[in-house]
């Protein structure tokens, strides 16, 4: 998967905020992320696929496990989606 240019990660105020600036999305505003979010982002600026953002989170967070860990990563790919932010 591969966010849409001109989405920006920013720390703004001790918040993870993404911003719109000339991508082709309906985007208007910002999107606050936490960290668990700021972490998958972070994955999909380079390009991961689901799977791999699964592996970032069960990298991280050791308590987690796989089928959780593959849960919240198609949760978080689908979210992306609707909100038109993947090419």
């Amino acid at each position: 998967m591969k966010l849409k240019s001109g989405l920006t990660l920013r720390q703004i105020a001790g918040e993870n905020v993404v911003l719109a600036s000339g991508a082709d999305t309906e985007l208007k505003g910002m999107i606050t992320l936490n960290e668990t979010a700021c972490l998958l982002w972070r994955c999909l600026e380079k390009g991961a696929e689901v799977a791999d953002l699964a592996d970032a989170l069960l990298a991280e967070y050791e308590d987690v496990d796989p089928a959780t860990a593959a849960a919240h990563a198609e949760a978080f790919a689908a979210k992306m989606k609707e909100l038109d932010l993947l090419v």
